[in-house]
């Protein structure tokens, strides 16, 4: 390391009146008029506030259950929060997805709902473990006809994915700026609508990270100045420089750097294997999952290839079934997936498998371009 190097102490003090306006940025972002919160901590932690803010009624009297929950569960991110609202006092049913790796059908949702009364219904968007895509949009309007509160983790889908939180009527929406903004992970933000503030539990006797009144009381309610607590300079001056990137770029056009990515990614991953995990449509923009030839594994795979590769296997049940390509954030470019694709290609060959890389790189060109002229 260069000893001549300080960023980390010589960083200066964020100025108290930026916070504001990393919050404004970001509620542009995501395309809402609600209060966003910054939280001092990487979205886990925005996430696991939600869940303890929200699984208590604001009204609820000592020994009567907590509110009841429909869980959507396509990975562990989706089981962490459901364990986070049971452990806060929730009734908690989980929505499985059909089959492993797999997204939730609006049909599935829909039935589930009808099993009875629900407050609160939780999602994540789009799932970096699979790298497969909810139906957000129908899962929204369900959750409004029946009612309840909408929580979505948007962590890896903001910017990759379209996410319109006022239209689709998300009433909590979870963001970190590490995946398709491409900053780093030490903060994260969260928006919430009016009727999810009417639901939150009020704040106690000591200030906590995880309460949502706390941080509404010691903020938005004292004038969006300085952050409670001691804020890490280096970690806001990081997520301002993420935000004016995003900003010059527009979001719109991040967006569509990352679908372009995909859309080769997809086709060239599929030209290597003969399968896709999943159809375009219930694909992430941020990872494409390459499925496998019958009789190879992930860990296989891996071993394969070359030194200093970025592949990965899937995170979960199947996950042994599929290799990750990972195309986000500064990595949304096709130089990327054709290098990605080469290395999988000549790792699937190295490991057994007649893979055509020339033909896969084509096929990836060429769909990058389709989509461009779309």
């Amino acid at each position: 390391m260069n000893a001549d190097w300080y960023p980390l102490s010589d960083a200066p003090p964020f100025p108290a009146a930026g916070y504001a306006a990393l919050a404004d940025d970001l509620a542009d972002i995501l395309g809402t008029r609600n209060d966003v919160l910054l939280i001092q901590a990487e979205a886990v932690v925005a996430l696991e506030a939600v869940a303890q803010s929200l699984a208590q009624s604001p009204t609820q009297s000592p020994g009567r259950p907590g509110i009841r929950a429909l869980n959507i569960v396509t990975s562990l991110y989706g089981r962490w929060f459901g364990g986070w609202l049971r452990r806060a006092g929730a009734e908690v049913v989980d929505l499985m997805a059909a089959l492993p790796g797999q997204p939730v059908t609006a049909a599935e949702v829909e039935q589930a709902l009808s099993g009875g009364r629900f407050d609160l219904v939780a999602v994540v968007h789009a799932e970096s473990a699979y790298g497969i895509l909810n139906p957000l949009p129908e899962i929204a309007a369900l959750v409004r006809a029946h009612g309840a509160l909408l929580v979505v983790d948007a962590v890896a889908s903001v910017g990759g994915h379209a996410l319109a939180v006022d239209d689709l009527g998300v009433d909590v929406a979870v963001i970190g700026p590490q995946k398709s903004l491409g900053g780093q992970a030490g903060v994260s933000a969260l928006s919430i609508s009016d009727r999810a503030w009417g639901r939150v539990a009020p704040a106690g006797e000591a200030p906590s990270i995880l309460s949502l009144a706390d941080q509404r009381d010691q903020w938005l309610k004292t004038g969006r100045g300085m952050l409670p607590g001691t804020p890490s300079a280096l970690e806001f001056h990081a997520l301002a420089q993420t935000l004016r990137r995003v900003k010059a770029e527009g979001i719109a056009a991040l967006q569509d750097r990352h679908h372009h990515a995909a859309t080769a990614a997809r086709a060239g991953a599929r030209a290597l294997t003969g399968r896709a995990w999943v159809a375009p449509d219930q694909a992430s923009n941020l990872v494409t999952a390459a499925a496998l030839p019958d009789g190879l594994t992930a860990a296989q795979v891996l071993a394969a290839a070359a030194p200093g590769h970025a592949l990965s296997a899937g995170v979960g049940p199947g996950g042994e079934g599929l290799i990750r390509l990972n195309h986000t954030g500064a990595r949304a470019s096709l130089p990327v997936v054709l290098g990605d694709l080469a290395v999988l290609g000549r790792a699937l060959a190295a490991a057994g498998y007649r893979a055509d890389v020339g033909a896969a790189l084509v096929a990836a060109e060429r769909a990058a371009n389709a989509d461009r002229s779309a």
